[in-house]
């Protein structure tokens, strides 16, 4: 394959919000993959009441906010699904979970499995900590940006 063509793959995924690509030319093929940063949870938009509403008090610098539907999540670092699809806890129903609560994990350790349009997409731990909460349970749907673990950093 070309390599002009491979720079205009990498150049339409970068531009794109797509995490994969692969392309079939004849018996060659490219796979062109990326890992996808996952944003913080935003706050949604609300249009402003006619009344004047009190303005929340600003942060200290250095303080990430994190607003979330679920107010019930442990104190940690929440790994949020990057795509909707189904959630695995494991390569197959025979195999024990990649990771459950009380699990240490490194950098680069497999999560879980989130099945999107046929293809499973491993989850990887961006950091190392301690999985102190499993949010989802096997084959449930997952939405993106979902929280899926709390891992407390080591």
């Amino acid at each position: 394959m070309d390599l002009r063509k491979i720079k205009k793959l990498i150049e339409l995924l970068e531009e794109s919000h797509l995490s994969e690509i692969e392309i079939h030319e004849g018996e060659e093929s490219v796979r062109l993959t990326r890992q996808v940063a996952v944003p913080m949870a935003q706050a949604p938009v609300v249009p402003m009441p006619t009344a004047a509403a009190p303005t929340p008090a600003a942060q200290p610098a250095g303080q990430a906010v994190v607003q979330s539907d679920e107010p019930d999540l442990p104190e940690g670092e929440v790994v949020r699904s990057p795509m909707v699809g189904t959630y695995y806890s494991s390569p197959n129903p025979e195999t024990a979970p990649f990771v459950k609560v009380g699990s240490k994990v490194s950098a680069g350790d497999t999560l879980c499995l989130v099945e999107a349009m046929k293809m499973f997409n491993q989850i990887e731990a961006e950091f190392g900590g301690e999985v102190i909460a499993v949010l989802v349970e096997d084959g449930q749907p997952v939405e993106y940006d979902e929280p899926l673990f709390v891992i407390r950093k080591s």
